[in-house]
């Protein structure tokens, strides 16, 4: 029998409220530069958002950055709940996907400002930040008092039916970026240009990746692909394809559970169609059922790609979405 990766997760948060500072010697622990604005993000693809933004004026520690680790089954430690309780602004994922943070604030008892990227995203359950189009007026939505407090019920489990990988998604970022630009500001408010000069920038480069996500739409929309996992799923429709996975083996396999005989026998019908044109697997888990998918692919010829959930060494978030694009779309043109 296979736990869920979420299972396992939320084993590990039960004891992270009893976790007792002393075990972290300040000898062995950084002193933060008190200079800076300290930022805590729950992956490195929140760490390296916050810093194009923030340059180097603020100083970002990322809890998860390396993808030999898994998000869903990671577990705080003592030095996470000191690093949390150093923070004036902490940036997560939400939606279920790193509950961990949440269980470190409320340990910590931080009333620092914690923003969700979750909730920058149109598809979030009774989504508070309303964006119509490119031109919605974020700014009266992100400076609502209390929208990212740690103490609101924003629920520490996964959410039924809502796809929590939103860094996926180029549009969502651009809104969390904004709401960053728009906390360093009040945070540092000698360093407003910077952040907004960095923050437009930024945005120019989310528009860049939507630009390549619209070529892949004129030339491809409509056809399929099979994520062996959603963490690709905005990215894939963005780019105007449709995921024909069978959601009880994409639901099994995030949730590390077995696929049912019928639902492996669908899947392998599906690949062996020839309606499928390209396969993207998760880089950083997988199973013995993602394994068959996989080599039914290959033998058919169908190109696979791997998607990790974390920024790889040497990237930042923009040069890896620009990356995964264009695999993407040779995948698709080969």
């Amino acid at each position: 029998m296979r736990f869920s990766r979420r299972f396992s997760a939320l084993l590990g948060l039960a004891a992270v409220s009893a976790l007792s500072l002393v075990g972290c010697a300040p000898a062995s622990t950084a002193t933060p530069d008190d200079d800076s604005v300290h930022v805590v993000a729950s992956t490195n693809v929140y760490g390296s958002i916050v810093e194009a933004i923030g340059a180097d004026r603020v100083e970002v520690t990322s809890l998860i950055d390396s993808i030999s680790q898994d998000p869903h089954a990671y577990e705080a430690s003592a030095r996470d709940q000191l690093t949390i309780s150093r923070a004036d602004l902490i940036v997560a994922n939400g939606g279920g996907y790193d509950s961990f943070v949440d269980a470190l604030v409320d340990a910590t008892g931080t009333d620092v400002d914690v923003l969700r990227a979750v909730e920058f995203s149109h598809d979030y359950p009774d989504a508070e930040h309303a964006h119509v189009g490119d031109d919605a007026d974020h700014d009266d939505a992100g400076a609502q008092e209390g929208d990212h407090d740690h103490g609101a019920d924003h629920g520490h489990d996964h959410i039924e039916g809502f796809n929590e990988h939103v860094w996926y998604d180029p549009h969502t970022v651009a809104h969390l970026a904004e709401d960053i630009v728009q906390h360093l500001s009040e945070l540092d408010p000698e360093g407003a240009s910077v952040y907004e000069a960095n923050g437009e920038e930024f945005g120019a480069g989310i528009a860049e990746l939507e630009a390549g996500l619209a070529e892949i739409a004129a030339a491809h929309e409509g056809e399929q692909v099979f994520g062996t996992e959603p963490v690709p799923s905005y990215l894939t429709a963005a780019a105007g394809l449709v995921d024909a996975a069978p959601a009880a083996f994409t639901e099994a396999v995030e949730e590390g559970q077995d696929v049912s005989p019928a639902t492996l026998l669908e899947a392998r019908r599906l690949i062996e169609s020839g309606d499928v044109r390209v396969v993207i697997a998760n880089a950083q888990t997988g199973g013995a059922e993602t394994n068959e998918v996989i080599g039914w692919s290959e033998a058919r010829g169908i190109p696979v790609l791997e998607f990790t959930e974390l920024v790889p060494d040497g990237e930042t978030y923009l040069t890896w979405m620009s990356a995964n694009i264009d695999a993407l779309a040779g995948a698709l043109n080969s």
